[in-house]
């Protein structure tokens, strides 16, 4: 209570602004809003290209006001980035950490490790996302070191994990050497189905597999 000059006085109710600062977001809020700017910022990257692409393209698309979306990526290579993550970094995060039973082959290994990726390769986005790093990366740096560092060096790092885990022979040495080489069926068949599949496209799982194959042997 309050007390002015004998008179009685009620203390004014605390205003309704500013009600709910400091409040932490739900959780499952943030979880939906981020899975649907991923799905808007695929959509945009892959009709309109990493420079034809804008942050307020991908917050109309998304239904979003363009300042929620700079509260969750402060720019369009953050936004790449993310894309990068969720559709190859973190599933091949979560293979790696997959230990592999006792006497497993290379080939079983790298199979294990590689293919589960290459499942449904066009129909995810991956794919198209690969050919925009190829079309643009050579004009825009910082988007090469970001699939280089989330994708590339991982890949790299895996593959010379499986090498080391068997003994060495002459076949091994070339791959120590160039260990991109296990990669090139995905460029490949990447490249092949833009450009030259006719409608047509190669399965990218079943390229991968038969390279392995020739190389390594069937499972």
């Amino acid at each position: 209570m309050l007390y002015m000059h004998g008179m009685e006085q009620t203390a004014p109710l605390p205003s309704s602004r500013g009600r709910g600062r400091g409040r932490a977001p739900d959780p499952q809020r943030v979880a939906q809003t981020r899975d649907t700017i991923l799905q808007s910022a695929l959509t945009i990257f892959l009709e309109r290209g990493f420079e034809g692409a804008r942050m307020v393209d991908v917050a109309a698309h998304a239904g979003l006001a363009k300042g929620t979306l700079y509260l969750h990526f402060s720019d369009k290579e953050a936004l790449f980035e993310f894309v990068l993550q969720r559709l190859i970094s973190e599933p091949l995060a979560q293979m790696r950490l997959e230990i592999p039973p006792p006497g497993q082959s290379l080939r079983a290994r790298l199979d294990r490790l590689f293919v589960p990726l290459l499942e449904d390769f066009e129909e995810t986005g991956r794919a198209s996302v690969l050919r925009l790093i190829i079309a643009e990366g050579a004009r825009f740096p910082a988007l090469a070191a970001i699939h280089q560092r989330l994708v590339i060096d991982p890949m790299m790092e895996a593959i010379d994990e499986a090498l080391d885990s068997v003994p060495d022979n002459c076949r091994l040495q070339v791959l120590r050497r160039f260990p991109f080489i296990i990669g090139a069926p995905v460029i490949m068949a990447t490249v092949w189905n833009e450009l030259w599949s006719r409608g047509q496209k190669a399965d990218t799982r079943e390229v991968m597999s038969a390279f392995l194959d020739l190389v390594f042997g069937p499972i």
